[in-house]
């Protein structure tokens, strides 16, 4: 004897709570990349500009130093002085042995303080250095 009555499941419409929780994760996965994006733009470093300078794309463990008008030198928001950026730059080169430190020197920063700066790295043993520059928009039109 069979006392179960056969019955047609009835077909599911749009679940909506999943496409929800999807888009929640993404809108934060997306506020927090463009958070990290913004961090260090926001100092108060004004580049000296370049006429061939061409905007690069950020990696995700780039090493940004930046040094100010007044000569201190900030690391991921944080003011340093030489000792300590020397030490946070040791612990970075024994991490990762290639790693590239991004130098974003201000405009009006005296020189002495970016050849201390590159030698700072180069007693923690970083060896690839890079220079940003902004770039200047260009104003000619190209045939």
């Amino acid at each position: 004897m069979n006392f179960r009555t056969s019955t047609q499941p009835e077909p599911r419409g749009f679940l909506i709570a999943p496409m929800v929780d999807i888009l929640l994760v993404l809108l934060g996965f997306f506020m927090l990349t463009w958070s990290f994006s913004r961090q260090e733009r926001e100092l108060d470093v004004q580049m000296p500009s370049a006429g061939e300078a061409k905007e690069q794309r950020r990696s995700v463990g780039e090493v940004i130093v930046n040094v100010k008008a007044d000569g201190s030198l900030v690391m991921n928001r944080r003011v340093m002085n030489p000792e300590e950026l020397l030490d946070a730059l040791t612990r970075v080169a024994q991490l990762y042995p290639d790693q590239a430190v991004v130098l974003r020197g201000d405009q009006r920063v005296d020189y002495g303080h970016i050849v201390q700066t590159l030698d700072l790295c180069r007693r923690a043993n970083i060896w690839n250095v890079a220079f940003a520059t902004a770039n200047i928009p260009s104003t000619e039109t190209s045939p």
